[in-house]
């Protein structure tokens, strides 16, 4: 996984914290809603990136690259 990659994943999940607790002040529930959905967008985001690593990693101890 590419540092821009675990970036933006990280801003993304961090930007919808943000929205939720928005939305919590502001008593919003669409706001808060989708600062839940950006987190979990961008936690999805840096598990699927994080299985493509340990893939690579097998990959390279299997054929010593």
């Amino acid at each position: 996984m590419g540092i821009a990659d675990k970036a933006n994943n990280k801003a993304e999940e961090l930007a919808g914290k943000g929205k939720e607790a928005a939305g919590d002040l502001t008593d919003n529930p669409d706001l808060k809603a989708e600062g839940q959905a950006d987190q979990s967008s961008g936690k999805a985001k840096q598990a699927g990136e994080k299985l493509k690593d340990a893939a690579s990693d097998a990959k390279g101890a299997i054929t010593g690259n």
